[in-house]
């Protein structure tokens, strides 16, 4: 298999990252504008448009790419921006992308996109181990970027009687593209990278003034290889200096104790906490377990509200109306301890309120709102018994998965 980075080649990626120092300051960047965007038809619309204008290079990186309609749709335009000399690098996740079919690659190379799978540390016919690509990013001539939760596959997307999974994610444009862009070349190349300049900094020389209201944004990062805990970080920080209220939207919400712990304390200190959680979810023994500690996060004082719409995937949670972190995350030890993971927290009073409002409405008008009553009465002996079994399940699957990790940790 060639190791080159010819256009076309498909490009499989073993190398480990080593650790790197971390910042000595904040690490935001100061010169951004953004823009909040509640997925389905709006996100791809958004990726289209990217791809259509890009004029030098876009970067993909998803977690799951299927062939279906929406993949195709925008395999297309991917393929569109090649042929018309764009520089296009599409990697998605070895793992969950592996149904990709070999004649979808086919077209994607002979069109002259650059095609590469992630892959993790071993790998087999029949076994995969390692970490795996999760994050969600789309950048496009180091000018505009977009950070979410949503992969591309037909369930994220919005069409004739069919209302999309629940997602968001947050075009931005500014200084915080520079480092998305050198995330995403990291990404593709594998660490060290040797060589000098990287493209998107030739590319990325000088970001004019945003006039208006402009938003501190870093990049945050999940990656036990390269012994980055960010992410984790930043909701640890946002509990621990929340003043008046944090809102979590989450799916597949099991935290580990560390981060009960900071929830609680933060309830005790009376910060209001919401937590808006699937009510249909794609996993049903997640779901049970997540309903397990209801009784745990409800004698806490911690409000839950379960989304009644179609299935909730998004990882957003907003502090005080002034900051919040979105992007890729999710609030359990397989992201902490596992995955690769990229959020973006963003500090905007205008724009966290707007999030906020959005949030607001949704557990307004598409939400049930989980009391200790309402608990009691629906759950019987029966369902207690399976979520124990769940939680104790998916407990003893994370704690076995992310063991390895948190060894080399």
């Amino acid at each position: 298999m060639k190791t080159g980075y010819a256009t076309g080649s498909i490009i499989k990626n073993k190398k480990r990252w080593p650790v790197e120092k971390k910042r000595s300051t904040e690490g935001y960047t100061t010169n951004n504008t953004v823009r909040f965007i509640r997925g389905g038809a709006a996100y791809f619309n958004q990726m289209l448009q990217m791809i259509d204008q890009a004029k030098q290079s876009i970067h993909l990186q998803t977690y799951i790419f299927d062939d279906d309609a929406t993949g195709r749709l925008v395999g297309d335009a991917l393929k569109k921006a090649a042929q018309r000399g764009v520089n296009v690098y599409m990697m998605a996740d070895g793992y969950a992308s592996r149904a990709l079919s070999g004649s979808f690659i086919h077209e994607l190379i002979t069109a002259g996109v650059h095609f590469r799978f992630f892959e993790p540390l071993i790998r087999s016919k029949h076994f995969y181990f390692g970490r795996r690509l999760h994050h969600k990013i789309i950048v496009a001539d180091t000018q505009c970027a977009m950070v979410g939760g949503l992969n591309i596959t037909e369930r994220y997307n919005d069409r004739p009687g069919y209302t999309a999974w629940l997602d968001f994610a947050v075009w931005v444009k500014g200084e915080i593209v520079k480092e998305l862009c050198t995330l995403c070349w990291k990404t593709w190349k594998g660490f060290p990278v040797k060589t000098g300049v990287l493209p998107c900094e030739q590319e990325y020389l000088y970001t004019p003034p945003i006039t208006g209201t402009t938003s501190r944004v870093r990049m945050r990062i999940n990656d036990w290889v390269r012994n980055k805990n960010e992410i984790s970080g930043s909701y640890m920080e946002m509990l621990k200096t929340a003043q008046s209220h944090v809102v979590i939207l989450c799916s597949y919400f099991l935290p580990g104790a560390m981060f009960r712990k900071k929830l609680s304390l933060a309830a005790k200190r009376g910060v209001k906490i919401k937590i808006i959680l699937a009510g249909l979810s794609d996993i049903k023994l997640a779901k049970y377990a997540e309903r397990y500690i209801y009784d745990w996060l409800l004698r806490n004082n911690i409000a839950i509200y379960e989304y009644q719409g179609n299935v909730l995937h998004g990882k957003v949670s907003v502090c005080d109306s002034a900051w919040l972190t979105i992007g890729s995350y999710n609030i359990n030890n397989i992201s902490a301890h596992a995955s690769i993971e990229l959020n973006l927290d963003i500090r905007d009073q205008h724009f966290a309120a707007e999030v906020e409002a959005v949030f607001e409405a949704i557990i307004e008008k598409e939400c049930i709102h989980v009391t200790r009553e309402r608990l009691i009465q629906k759950r019987s002996l029966l369902k207690r018994f399976i979520w124990w079994c769940s939680y104790q399940t998916v407990k003893g699957l994370i704690y076995l998965f992310t063991f390895y990790f948190r060894k080399r940790n």
